[in-house]
């Protein structure tokens, strides 16, 4: 049985790395947890598995308005809330029976577990701001429950 194994990137920022494209090679789904930066992105991304995407706020253009702010995503048994800010989330992820909490916008690689829900933040693929790492993450569900990796681009 082939464990669903899900992408997620944010605040690409116009930039589609080649690298990026080649971490997610093989993965069953894309999400995209807003700054996309430019319509091009999404199609790059879409030639490799189905993309959700959502619009974050750097997101300004008419191709934006496309986008939500934020998506229910509903993958291989687990219900994934999506949204750019965290600081933002005004929703009760355990009283809404959400599994995944995924955002983007700190530029800052995030996996943690509070009250049995997982956020998860992979940090920024696009063009290096301040001197975070670039980055995005893959999220494996399997019959022993979830397994969030942070990809750093930049190593060999």
């Amino acid at each position: 049985m082939k464990i669903p194994r899900i992408g997620i990137i944010s605040d690409t920022h116009g930039l589609l790395r080649p690298k990026a494209e080649k971490s997610l090679a093989g993965v069953d789904h894309i999400i995209h947890a807003g700054d996309i930066g430019r319509p091009d992105v999404l199609a790059g991304l879409r030639r490799i598995a189905p993309v959700t995407a959502i619009r974050g706020n750097g997101d300004t253009g008419d191709w934006a308005r496309d986008y939500a702010d934020t998506e229910l995503v509903q993958l291989a048994g687990q219900s994934m809330y999506v949204l750019h800010d965290l600081k933002t989330l005004r929703i009760d992820p355990v009283a809404e029976g959400i599994n995944v909490i995924i955002s983007g916008h700190s530029h800052k690689a995030v996996i943690e577990t509070v009250d049995g829900v997982l956020y998860v933040n992979p940090g920024s693929a696009g063009p290096r701001r301040f001197k975070l790492p670039i980055t995005l993450a893959t999220l494996d569900i399997g019959p022993g429950g979830l397994r969030p990796v942070i990809h750093d681009l930049e190593e060999g």
